[in-house]
């Protein structure tokens, strides 16, 4: 990954992967520069994040709601 020059594809895993673990300083410092300047990329950070919380806020199928 050349620093600054993330394709939106590796914008969107970066994201993703963030959900799970810390990322590096040069992966945040180039999400960071593309997400400045990527309006569609920050949508999908925003689509994620909603999913992570929908998925834990679930009660699943078995629980009463």
């Amino acid at each position: 990954m050349r620093l600054f020059s993330l394709t939106c594809r590796e914008a969107s895993r970066l994201q993703s992967q963030a959900l799970d673990a810390p990322l590096g300083l040069r992966q945040k410092l180039a999400l960071g520069f593309h997400l400045g300047l990527c309006d569609a990329c920050r949508k999908v950070g925003k689509q994620l994040e909603f999913l992570r919380r929908a998925t834990r806020t679930y009660p699943g199928p078995d629980d009463k709601a």
